[in-house]
């Protein structure tokens, strides 16, 4: 997979061992209340009434694959106990529709053709939902997303992020993204300084060569509670979504045209929401919101 700022053959944002899938229009305060009631990882799931049961007759397993290098969504702990929010959640879904689970690792490259080949029912790996997956997969609704976000060192006064208050501010941003193409359409007058990686922004940021940067809320929360960052920063404004710039967030894969196995996952994923048990993976997995 590749490394930050780039996206790989499946259309997943990689940055080191975290993730970079973002989702970025500006919210008012009204539209973020009614868009994302969950405040922890944002979803398409509002609280509205279930949707109904469909047959699960003959359902009495589900096999999963997914990857095991990107903790903490997916990986093996030190015991080698394969683990992490995905796998998680996987598992919650499987108990939502009392059913026997199997979650499995395999490589990256071989997770569409474990569902094509019929080795397995679902692919649950954090992978984008874009116009390159959905040729080779049918997709739930997304079960996890994240905003772009603003950082600043923790003496930085500015507390108020809008455009006008940012004029002529330095912003670090990785080139050529949809953060890069936000700032500029939404932010146009700040002065945008490119990097090549996140790693190299953030580097700018804690020296003082730039003000703020912009950039994955996921990616953000994991550097400003890694021992890189000295606790030097802390969020400042947004959150920001908007597909058109960040992409529709990440879904459960199914087998192209196994569309009673999709409905089944997302009336699944709501009951795991009903439930409460999704609320509590982030918090488990995750150093802080990032929302």
């Amino acid at each position: 997979m590749e490394g930050c700022g780039t996206i790989d053959s499946w259309g997943i944002f990689k940055l080191g061992s975290t993730l970079i899938v973002a989702l970025g229009v500006l919210l008012s305060p009204l539209a973020a209340e009614a868009q994302v009631r969950n405040e922890i990882v944002p979803d398409v799931w509002q609280g509205a009434a279930l949707r109904p049961k469909p047959d699960l007759k003959g359902l009495q397993k589900l096999r999963f694959v997914t990857d095991s290098d990107y903790p903490p969504f997916h990986y093996f702990d030190e015991e080698g106990v394969l683990t992490g929010f995905n796998v998680d959640l996987a598992r919650s879904i499987c108990e939502a529709l009392n059913v026997e689970c199997e979650v499995k690792a395999v490589d990256w490259d071989e997770l569409f053709t474990s569902l094509d080949n019929g080795e397995a029912d679902a692919a649950i790996a954090s992978i984008r939902i874009s116009e390159e997956s959905l040729s080779k997969a049918d997709f739930t609704e997304r079960y996890y997303a994240t905003p772009a976000r603003f950082i600043a060192k923790k003496d930085n006064a500015l507390k108020d992020i809008i455009p006008e208050t940012l004029i002529e501010k330095k912003i670090g941003v990785v080139k050529d993204t949809g953060h890069e193409a936000y700032l500029k359409q939404f932010f146009p007058g700040t002065t945008l300084v490119e990097f090549e990686t996140a790693e190299a922004a953030q580097a700018a940021l804690k020296k003082g060569d730039v003000e703020f940067v912009f950039g994955d809320g996921i990616g953000l929360t994991f550097w400003l509670n890694g021992v890189t960052s000295d606790g030097c920063c802390e969020f400042r404004g947004g959150p920001y979504i908007d597909a058109k710039f960040f992409g529709e967030g990440v879904g459960i894969a199914v087998r192209k045209g196994n569309r009673q196995l999709t409905e089944i996952l997302d009336y699944a994923l709501e009951q795991v929401h009903a439930s409460g048990r999704y609320e509590e993976l982030p918090l488990r997995y995750l150093p802080m919101t990032f929302f």
